[in-house]
């Protein structure tokens, strides 16, 4: 696995067919060690919102601020709804207890 920035992966070469055809193709993932669930367990999952409803509840506030424009360009490339994922990054920051954010 290698990182890379955002400026690294955009001076990448285009995929070609052959690699596009491949990843489409995968089928070398083990499955084996994962528990086979009944569809009664299934049921049992929720949708985020409501596993979250308490995010609905939150007041949210205006904050004027800056942003490394790579960033902010990454957040678009995801379609309408860039705010919405911010704030969820931020969130999963704070509630993981990153080191920049006193919890």
């Amino acid at each position: 696995m290698k990182t890379m920035t955002l400026d690294e992966v955009k001076k990448l070469p285009p995929l070609t067919k052959e690699e596009i055809d491949a990843a489409m193709n995968f089928k070398n993932t083990d499955f084996s060690d994962c528990p086979v669930m009944t569809k009664e367990e299934l049921e049992e999952f929720k949708p985020w919102y409501e596993v979250h409803s308490d995010w609905v509840k939150i007041k949210k506030g205006d904050v004027h601020t800056k942003i490394d424009l790579d960033i902010l360009d990454a957040l678009k490339k995801g379609g309408k709804g860039y705010q919405q994922r911010l704030n969820q990054a931020l969130r999963w920051a704070y509630e993981n207890h990153c080191p920049y954010m006193t919890v």
